[in-house]
Protein backbone atom coordinates (compact mmCIF):
# COMPACT_ATOMS: atom_id res chain seq x y z
CA UNK A 1 0.00 0.00 0.00
CA UNK A 2 1.44 3.12 -1.09
CA UNK A 3 0.81 6.41 0.74
CA UNK A 4 0.12 9.74 -1.82
CA UNK A 5 0.24 13.35 -1.04
CA UNK A 6 -1.23 14.88 -4.17
CA UNK A 7 0.22 19.14 -4.46
CA UNK A 8 -3.01 20.80 -6.14
CA UNK A 9 -5.35 17.92 -5.76
CA UNK A 10 -8.36 20.24 -7.51
CA UNK A 11 -6.35 20.65 -10.67
CA UNK A 12 -6.66 18.80 -13.76
CA UNK A 13 -3.95 16.34 -12.78
CA UNK A 14 -4.91 16.19 -9.03
CA UNK A 15 -8.57 15.34 -10.38
CA UNK A 16 -7.12 13.09 -12.93
CA UNK A 17 -4.97 11.40 -10.20
CA UNK A 18 -7.45 10.97 -7.92
CA UNK A 19 -9.35 8.97 -10.52
CA UNK A 20 -7.00 6.89 -11.28
CA UNK A 21 -6.29 6.29 -7.23
CA UNK A 22 -9.96 5.35 -6.54
CA UNK A 23 -9.41 2.44 -9.31
CA UNK A 24 -7.05 0.92 -7.51
CA UNK A 25 -7.96 0.96 -3.45
CA UNK A 26 -5.92 -2.25 -2.80
CA UNK A 27 -2.34 -0.78 -3.86
CA UNK A 28 -2.89 3.40 -2.70
CA UNK A 29 -4.07 5.72 -0.48
CA UNK A 30 -4.20 9.28 0.30
CA UNK A 31 -1.85 10.49 2.90
CA UNK A 32 -3.28 14.29 2.08
CA UNK A 33 -3.76 16.91 -0.36
CA UNK A 34 -3.71 20.74 -1.08
CA UNK A 35 -5.46 23.23 -2.36
CA UNK A 36 -5.05 27.12 -2.94
CA UNK A 37 -8.49 28.56 -2.58
CA UNK A 38 -10.70 25.90 -4.00
CA UNK A 39 -12.67 24.69 -0.69
CA UNK A 40 -15.75 23.71 -1.11
CA UNK A 41 -13.87 21.18 -4.19
CA UNK A 42 -11.08 19.88 -1.45
CA UNK A 43 -13.72 19.02 0.77
CA UNK A 44 -15.46 16.98 -1.39
CA UNK A 45 -12.25 14.93 -1.98
CA UNK A 46 -11.57 14.71 1.73
CA UNK A 47 -14.97 13.37 2.37
CA UNK A 48 -14.27 10.90 -0.46
CA UNK A 49 -10.99 9.69 0.00
CA UNK A 50 -10.39 10.52 3.92
CA UNK A 51 -6.29 12.05 4.14
CA UNK A 52 -4.94 12.26 7.53
CA UNK A 53 -4.04 16.03 6.57
CA UNK A 54 -4.78 18.99 4.13
CA UNK A 55 -3.47 22.16 3.21
CA UNK A 56 -4.83 25.28 1.72
CA UNK A 57 -3.26 28.51 1.01
CA UNK A 58 -4.73 30.95 3.47
CA UNK A 59 -5.95 31.19 7.18
CA UNK A 60 -9.10 32.24 6.15
CA UNK A 61 -9.16 29.14 3.79
CA UNK A 62 -8.40 26.81 6.16
CA UNK A 63 -10.80 27.56 8.58
CA UNK A 64 -13.50 27.34 6.41
CA UNK A 65 -12.06 23.92 5.20
CA UNK A 66 -12.13 23.07 8.78
CA UNK A 67 -15.84 23.94 9.54
CA UNK A 68 -16.80 21.82 6.35
CA UNK A 69 -14.67 19.05 7.24
CA UNK A 70 -15.61 19.23 11.04
CA UNK A 71 -19.76 18.93 9.76
CA UNK A 72 -19.37 16.05 8.17
CA UNK A 73 -17.65 14.03 10.84
CA UNK A 74 -14.05 14.27 9.17
CA UNK A 75 -11.27 14.89 11.90
CA UNK A 76 -8.90 15.66 9.04
CA UNK A 77 -6.10 18.03 9.95
CA UNK A 78 -5.88 21.25 8.54
CA UNK A 79 -3.28 24.14 7.52
CA UNK A 80 -2.23 26.30 5.63
CA UNK A 81 0.58 27.95 3.89
CA UNK A 82 3.84 27.42 2.29
CA UNK A 83 5.68 25.76 4.96
CA UNK A 84 2.78 23.24 5.46
CA UNK A 85 2.89 22.27 2.14
CA UNK A 86 6.94 21.30 2.43
CA UNK A 87 5.81 19.52 5.45
CA UNK A 88 3.10 17.24 3.62
CA UNK A 89 5.50 16.41 0.90
CA UNK A 90 8.27 15.36 3.25
CA UNK A 91 6.45 13.62 5.68
CA UNK A 92 8.12 10.20 6.64
CA UNK A 93 4.54 8.42 5.85
CA UNK A 94 4.98 9.41 2.39
CA UNK A 95 5.66 6.92 -0.15
CA UNK A 96 5.19 9.26 -3.54
CA UNK A 97 4.11 12.81 -3.75
CA UNK A 98 2.41 14.31 -7.27
CA UNK A 99 3.77 17.55 -7.80
CA UNK A 100 0.86 19.42 -9.58
CA UNK A 101 1.09 23.07 -8.04
CA UNK A 102 1.30 25.22 -10.85
CA UNK A 103 3.69 28.07 -11.54
CA UNK A 104 6.56 28.70 -8.93
CA UNK A 105 4.46 28.28 -5.97
CA UNK A 106 4.98 24.03 -6.08
CA UNK A 107 8.86 24.93 -6.18
CA UNK A 108 9.14 24.86 -2.68
CA UNK A 109 7.31 21.91 -1.57
CA UNK A 110 8.63 19.43 -4.53
CA UNK A 111 11.89 20.05 -3.91
CA UNK A 112 11.31 19.33 -0.10
CA UNK A 113 10.08 15.42 -1.84
CA UNK A 114 13.08 15.72 -3.20
CA UNK A 115 15.49 16.28 -0.49
CA UNK A 116 13.13 14.15 1.75
CA UNK A 117 13.94 11.39 -0.96
CA UNK A 118 10.41 10.64 -2.09
CA UNK A 119 8.73 8.83 -5.26
CA UNK A 120 8.16 12.84 -6.93
CA UNK A 121 5.83 12.13 -9.82
CA UNK A 122 7.00 15.86 -11.21
CA UNK A 123 3.73 17.62 -13.40
CA UNK A 124 4.93 20.85 -11.79
CA UNK A 125 7.40 21.72 -14.68
CA UNK A 126 8.21 24.78 -13.11
CA UNK A 127 10.28 23.55 -10.67
CA UNK A 128 13.26 22.09 -12.87
CA UNK A 129 12.49 25.15 -15.19
CA UNK A 130 13.55 27.67 -12.33
CA UNK A 131 15.92 25.39 -10.18
CA UNK A 132 17.48 23.24 -12.67
CA UNK A 133 20.84 21.33 -11.37
CA UNK A 134 20.06 22.20 -7.75
CA UNK A 135 17.02 19.96 -8.31
CA UNK A 136 18.62 17.77 -9.89
CA UNK A 137 21.43 17.02 -7.24
CA UNK A 138 19.22 17.49 -4.23
CA UNK A 139 17.63 14.52 -5.55
CA UNK A 140 20.34 12.30 -6.13
CA UNK A 141 21.87 13.47 -2.77
CA UNK A 142 18.52 11.85 -1.09
CA UNK A 143 17.97 9.15 -3.45
CA UNK A 144 14.45 10.18 -4.73
CA UNK A 145 13.00 9.29 -7.72
CA UNK A 146 11.71 11.52 -10.57
CA UNK A 147 9.24 10.46 -12.82
CA UNK A 148 7.67 12.93 -15.21
CA UNK A 149 4.07 13.08 -15.33
CA UNK A 150 4.19 15.64 -18.72
CA UNK A 151 3.19 13.30 -21.17
CA UNK A 152 5.99 14.14 -23.44
CA UNK A 153 8.67 13.47 -21.32
CA UNK A 154 6.71 10.45 -19.81
CA UNK A 155 6.99 9.44 -23.02
CA UNK A 156 10.55 9.91 -23.77
CA UNK A 157 11.26 8.26 -20.44
CA UNK A 158 8.86 5.00 -21.87
CA UNK A 159 11.27 4.80 -24.69
CA UNK A 160 14.34 5.35 -23.49
CA UNK A 161 16.48 2.69 -22.17
CA UNK A 162 15.43 1.36 -18.51
CA UNK A 163 18.21 2.72 -15.86
CA UNK A 164 18.83 5.33 -18.64
CA UNK A 165 21.20 7.46 -16.74
CA UNK A 166 21.47 11.13 -18.21
CA UNK A 167 23.79 10.40 -20.19
CA UNK A 168 22.83 10.64 -24.05
CA UNK A 169 25.66 9.38 -26.14
CA UNK A 170 25.83 5.99 -23.93
CA UNK A 171 22.67 5.48 -24.92
CA UNK A 172 23.24 5.79 -27.98
CA UNK A 173 20.69 8.81 -27.92
CA UNK A 174 20.46 11.29 -31.32
CA UNK A 175 17.41 13.81 -29.88
CA UNK A 176 14.52 14.21 -28.52
CA UNK A 177 11.36 15.12 -30.11
CA UNK A 178 8.97 16.42 -28.31
CA UNK A 179 5.55 16.85 -30.27
CA UNK A 180 3.09 20.05 -29.77
CA UNK A 181 0.08 20.05 -30.63
CA UNK A 182 -0.20 23.65 -31.84
CA UNK A 183 -2.74 25.07 -29.56
CA UNK A 184 -6.19 26.53 -30.53
CA UNK A 185 -4.30 29.06 -32.69
CA UNK A 186 -2.21 26.92 -34.89
CA UNK A 187 -3.90 27.32 -38.25
CA UNK A 188 -5.23 31.15 -37.49
CA UNK A 189 -3.93 34.03 -39.38
CA UNK A 190 -1.02 35.63 -37.17
CA UNK A 191 -1.82 39.06 -37.56
CA UNK A 192 -5.59 38.45 -35.74
CA UNK A 193 -3.91 36.82 -33.04
CA UNK A 194 -4.06 40.29 -31.14
CA UNK A 195 -8.06 40.05 -30.88
CA UNK A 196 -7.79 36.67 -29.28
CA UNK A 197 -9.53 36.75 -25.91
CA UNK A 198 -9.12 34.33 -22.74
CA UNK A 199 -11.73 32.31 -23.41
CA UNK A 200 -10.56 31.49 -26.96
CA UNK A 201 -6.96 30.99 -25.78
CA UNK A 202 -8.01 28.35 -22.94
CA UNK A 203 -10.20 26.32 -25.50
CA UNK A 204 -7.74 23.57 -25.96
CA UNK A 205 -8.48 21.17 -29.18
CA UNK A 206 -7.78 18.27 -27.37
CA UNK A 207 -6.66 18.57 -23.53
CA UNK A 208 -8.51 19.43 -20.90
CA UNK A 209 -5.94 22.02 -18.56
CA UNK A 210 -5.99 24.79 -15.98
CA UNK A 211 -6.24 28.13 -17.55
CA UNK A 212 -2.90 29.16 -17.15
CA UNK A 213 -1.40 25.96 -18.79
CA UNK A 214 -3.75 26.51 -21.54
CA UNK A 215 -2.83 29.59 -22.45
CA UNK A 216 0.91 28.62 -22.30
CA UNK A 217 -0.07 25.82 -24.76
CA UNK A 218 -1.37 28.76 -27.26
CA UNK A 219 1.75 30.73 -26.93
CA UNK A 220 4.28 27.34 -27.16
CA UNK A 221 5.52 28.74 -23.61
CA UNK A 222 4.45 25.99 -22.15
CA UNK A 223 6.38 23.27 -25.23
CA UNK A 224 9.36 26.15 -24.44
CA UNK A 225 9.40 25.20 -20.61
CA UNK A 226 9.15 21.63 -21.70
CA UNK A 227 12.39 21.72 -23.77
CA UNK A 228 13.89 23.01 -20.36
CA UNK A 229 12.69 20.27 -18.71
CA UNK A 230 14.07 17.88 -20.85
CA UNK A 231 17.09 19.07 -21.08
CA UNK A 232 17.38 18.21 -16.62
CA UNK A 233 15.49 15.32 -16.84
CA UNK A 234 17.71 13.57 -19.66
CA UNK A 235 20.75 15.54 -19.53
CA UNK A 236 20.08 16.34 -23.04
CA UNK A 237 21.70 19.50 -24.34
CA UNK A 238 19.58 22.05 -27.08
CA UNK A 239 21.01 21.70 -29.94
CA UNK A 240 19.36 17.48 -29.38
CA UNK A 241 15.93 18.35 -28.24
CA UNK A 242 13.82 19.09 -31.44
CA UNK A 243 10.02 20.28 -30.98
CA UNK A 244 7.91 19.07 -34.02
CA UNK A 245 4.24 20.09 -33.92
CA UNK A 246 1.55 16.86 -34.08
CA UNK A 247 -1.84 17.99 -34.05
CA UNK A 248 -3.99 14.81 -32.94
CA UNK A 249 -1.93 14.71 -30.16
CA UNK A 250 -1.53 10.84 -30.48
CA UNK A 251 1.97 10.49 -30.71
CA UNK A 252 2.96 12.04 -27.17
CA UNK A 253 6.94 12.20 -27.92
CA UNK A 254 9.62 10.24 -29.61
CA UNK A 255 13.61 9.16 -28.90
CA UNK A 256 15.80 8.94 -32.24
CA UNK A 257 19.21 6.51 -32.02
CA UNK A 258 22.09 6.85 -34.13
CA UNK A 259 21.74 3.84 -35.49
CA UNK A 260 18.21 5.63 -37.47
CA UNK A 261 15.73 4.12 -34.84
CA UNK A 262 12.99 6.30 -33.52
CA UNK A 263 10.45 5.33 -30.85
CA UNK A 264 7.67 6.73 -29.71
CA UNK A 265 4.95 6.34 -27.47
CA UNK A 266 1.49 6.43 -28.81
CA UNK A 267 -1.40 6.71 -26.30
CA UNK A 268 -5.23 9.09 -26.28
CA UNK A 269 -5.40 12.11 -24.99
CA UNK A 270 -5.91 11.92 -21.55
CA UNK A 271 -3.31 12.43 -18.19
CA UNK A 272 -4.71 9.46 -16.84
CA UNK A 273 -1.98 7.24 -18.72
CA UNK A 274 1.20 8.70 -17.62
CA UNK A 275 -0.40 9.13 -14.37
CA UNK A 276 -1.23 5.82 -13.94
CA UNK A 277 2.58 5.04 -15.29
CA UNK A 278 4.47 6.87 -13.32
CA UNK A 279 2.18 5.61 -10.20
CA UNK A 280 2.90 2.03 -10.46
CA UNK A 281 6.51 1.81 -12.64
CA UNK A 282 7.63 -0.33 -12.92
CA UNK A 283 4.65 -2.25 -13.15
CA UNK A 284 1.29 -1.10 -15.44
CA UNK A 285 -2.34 -0.46 -13.84
CA UNK A 286 -5.44 0.37 -15.29
CA UNK A 287 -5.55 3.58 -16.27
CA UNK A 288 -9.55 4.03 -16.83
CA UNK A 289 -8.45 5.54 -20.66
CA UNK A 290 -9.63 3.55 -23.48
CA UNK A 291 -7.50 1.84 -26.13
CA UNK A 292 -5.91 3.77 -28.93
CA UNK A 293 -7.76 2.88 -32.36
CA UNK A 294 -5.45 3.91 -35.38
CA UNK A 295 -7.67 2.54 -37.68
CA UNK A 296 -10.42 5.77 -36.44
CA UNK A 297 -7.68 7.69 -36.44
CA UNK A 298 -6.59 7.22 -39.73
CA UNK A 299 -3.67 10.06 -40.59
CA UNK A 300 -1.38 11.51 -38.18
CA UNK A 301 0.22 15.51 -39.44
CA UNK A 302 3.84 16.74 -38.53
CA UNK A 303 5.01 20.58 -39.48
CA UNK A 304 8.18 21.71 -37.77
CA UNK A 305 7.40 24.69 -35.42
CA UNK A 306 7.34 27.54 -36.23
CA UNK A 307 9.11 30.37 -34.16
CA UNK A 308 7.64 33.48 -36.06
CA UNK A 309 4.09 32.05 -35.02
CA UNK A 310 5.19 30.73 -31.54
CA UNK A 311 8.33 33.43 -30.76
CA UNK A 312 7.75 32.11 -27.00
CA UNK A 313 9.35 28.65 -27.94
CA UNK A 314 12.43 30.64 -29.55
CA UNK A 315 12.73 32.95 -26.21
CA UNK A 316 12.65 29.22 -23.89
CA UNK A 317 15.30 27.67 -26.40
CA UNK A 318 17.71 30.76 -25.35
CA UNK A 319 17.01 31.01 -21.91
CA UNK A 320 18.40 27.50 -21.89
CA UNK A 321 20.99 27.86 -24.08
CA UNK A 322 22.15 31.19 -21.77
CA UNK A 323 21.60 29.04 -18.50
CA UNK A 324 21.76 30.84 -14.82
CA UNK A 325 18.64 32.01 -13.72
CA UNK A 326 17.96 32.63 -17.57
CA UNK A 327 15.00 30.09 -17.52
CA UNK A 328 13.93 31.52 -13.24
CA UNK A 329 13.56 34.82 -15.58
CA UNK A 330 11.75 33.30 -18.09
CA UNK A 331 8.83 31.62 -16.29
CA UNK A 332 8.42 34.65 -13.65
CA UNK A 333 7.62 36.98 -16.42
CA UNK A 334 5.78 34.72 -18.40
CA UNK A 335 3.59 34.01 -15.17
CA UNK A 336 3.06 37.86 -14.95
CA UNK A 337 2.12 38.41 -18.59
CA UNK A 338 -0.46 35.39 -18.68
CA UNK A 339 -2.23 36.68 -15.39
CA UNK A 340 -2.19 39.88 -17.04
CA UNK A 341 -3.47 38.51 -20.63
CA UNK A 342 -6.28 36.44 -18.40
CA UNK A 343 -7.09 39.74 -16.44
CA UNK A 344 -7.70 41.34 -19.74
CA UNK A 345 -4.73 44.00 -18.78
CA UNK A 346 -2.73 43.31 -21.85
CA UNK A 347 -3.34 41.41 -25.26
CA UNK A 348 -2.28 37.77 -26.35
CA UNK A 349 0.42 39.20 -28.50
CA UNK A 350 1.69 41.42 -25.70
CA UNK A 351 2.77 37.80 -23.65
CA UNK A 352 5.94 37.85 -25.18
CA UNK A 353 6.61 41.31 -25.95
CA UNK A 354 6.86 41.19 -21.38
CA UNK A 355 9.03 38.14 -21.69
CA UNK A 356 11.33 39.16 -24.43
CA UNK A 357 11.55 42.51 -22.31
CA UNK A 358 12.49 41.06 -18.81
CA UNK A 359 14.99 38.42 -20.11
CA UNK A 360 16.18 41.91 -22.39
CA UNK A 361 16.63 44.18 -19.35
CA UNK A 362 17.33 41.90 -16.09
CA UNK A 363 20.39 41.08 -15.65
CA UNK A 364 20.90 37.01 -14.79
CA UNK A 365 23.42 35.53 -12.63
CA UNK A 366 24.28 32.09 -11.52
CA UNK A 367 21.57 29.67 -10.04
CA UNK A 368 23.73 29.19 -7.12
CA UNK A 369 21.17 28.52 -4.76
CA UNK A 370 17.57 28.56 -4.37
CA UNK A 371 17.48 31.89 -2.99
CA UNK A 372 19.69 33.29 -5.57
CA UNK A 373 17.15 31.56 -8.31
CA UNK A 374 14.12 33.49 -5.95
CA UNK A 375 15.53 36.95 -5.66
CA UNK A 376 16.00 36.59 -9.80
CA UNK A 377 12.19 35.72 -9.95
CA UNK A 378 10.98 38.60 -7.89
CA UNK A 379 12.84 40.45 -10.08
CA UNK A 380 11.58 39.60 -12.89
CA UNK A 381 8.19 39.98 -11.34
CA UNK A 382 9.00 43.45 -10.36
CA UNK A 383 9.98 43.99 -13.86
CA UNK A 384 6.74 42.85 -15.69
CA UNK A 385 4.54 44.09 -13.99
CA UNK A 386 6.22 47.84 -14.28
CA UNK A 387 6.37 47.21 -18.34
CA UNK A 388 2.59 45.95 -18.16
CA UNK A 389 2.27 49.30 -16.25
CA UNK A 390 3.79 51.32 -18.98
CA UNK A 391 0.39 50.87 -21.37
CA UNK A 392 -0.23 49.33 -24.80
CA UNK A 393 2.26 47.35 -26.84
CA UNK A 394 5.32 48.89 -27.35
Amino acid sequence: MQRITILGATGSIGVSTLDVLARHPERYSVFALSAHSKVEALAAQCERFRPARAVVGSAAAAAQLTALLRAKGLRTEVDYGEAALCAIAADAQVDAVMAAIVGAAGLAPTLAAARAGKKVLLANKEALVMSGQLFIDAAQASGAVLLPIDSEHNAIFQCLPRGYGRAPADAGVAKIVLTASGGPFLTRAVDSLDAVTPEQACKHPNWVMGRKISVDSATMMNKGLEVIEAHWLFGTPAAQIEVLIHPQSVIHSMVSYVDGSVLAQLGNPDMRTPIAHALAYPERIDSGVAQLDLAQIATLQFERADFARFPCLALAFDALRAGGTAPALLNAANEVAVQAFLDLRIGFRQIDRVVRHVIETVAGGAASSIEAVMAQDGLARAAAERYIAGGPAR
